[in-house]
């Protein structure tokens, strides 16, 4: 799965999980900040792993709500889950 594939696959996930902040979410770079861009609390991050850790068959280990500061740290923990 390439990193786009990726990123338009989360982008789907965090509509999901914050509809209100629709056009914010669809506009996001890998560079856009989970916390202050976007707007996700801990329930919202929690809810993003969840759903992140289905779909692309990988678990999170050992991270916390502020071990991801943006879409690209995301994106880059998904890519080394999957490769490992």
């Amino acid at each position: 799965m390439t990193r786009t594939e990726i990123k338009d696959r989360l982008v789907e996930i965090m509509l999901v999980a914050m509809p209100d902040a629709e056009e914010t979410i669809k506009t996001a770079t890998e560079e856009s900040n989970l916390h202050t861009d976007l707007g996700f609390n801990s329930v919202g991050i929690l809810y993003i792993v969840i759903a992140i850790e289905e779909f692309f068959n990988v678990r999170f280990e050992n991270v916390g709500f502020n071990d991801f500061q943006t879409v690209g740290d995301v994106i880059d923990y998904i890519e080394r889950a999957q490769a490992a």
